[in-house]
């Protein structure tokens, strides 16, 4: 239903009604009674709730999506890259190792990252492919790679701890890297892992 749609999809926004309600121009109680089922906003302000959410009118009026009987998405070649570093503001794809398949919607928003090291085992193993979706942020629980200062990306779970950020990874041999204050604008998240392939 509407009414618990815009209000989960207002918290994972992290919007309080008195926020949302000055981005559409109503008043908070509007807001209020529309997340109640009293009310329900007009279709202009539907529009702009929906396009500030992110997502469609059909989503936010919590309508199920109609039957989808498109093909996957087409097998493309996606770069394999043996290290991804920082440096001069940007970041450097290095040891061009050919490409790999995926069925990716944006082909050139991935690239296959060759796994290093025994950090990840026993779940990721060294030699195994991940397949990494660039992105600027991750959500607490996500698979990243990531870059801490001028480094070498590094494949860990991203963790929110209060006010730090946890890079934890899976082989209990290793320790967590916490990071907190001043350290937390030295860290680069180049991407999301959204899946890994074994290497035999």
């Amino acid at each position: 239903m509407f009414k618990d749609r815009l209000k989960e999809l207002r918290k994972a926004a992290g919007l309080s009604q008195a926020q949302l309600s000055a981005r559409v121009g109503v008043s908070q109680q509007a807001v209020g009674k529309w997340e109640n089922g009293k009310s329900s906003p007009d279709p202009d302000t539907l529009t702009a709730l929906a396009k500030l959410l992110g997502v469609s009118t059909d989503d936010l009026l919590g309508k199920a999506p109609a039957p989808s009987f498109s093909l996957p998405y087409a097998q493309t070649g996606i770069p394999v890259v043996g290290t991804v570093r920082a440096g001069y503001g940007a970041l450097a794809y290095e040891e061009d190792y050919g490409t790999e398949l995926a069925s990716v919607k944006d082909p050139s928003s991935y690239f296959y990252l060759v796994v290093k090291g025994d950090s990840m085992e026993p779940r990721i193993r060294e030699g195994d492919l991940a397949l990494v979706h660039k992105q600027p942020t991750l959500d607490s629980g996500d698979l990243g790679v990531l870059i801490y200062g001028e480094g070498e990306g590094t494949l860990k779970r991203y963790l929110v701890r209060g006010s730090s950020v946890v890079l934890q990874p899976f082989n209990p041999d290793y320790e967590e890297l916490i990071l907190s204050g001043e350290e937390l604008e030295h860290l680069h998240v180049v991407g999301k892992v959204v899946k890994t392939v074994s290497q035999w």
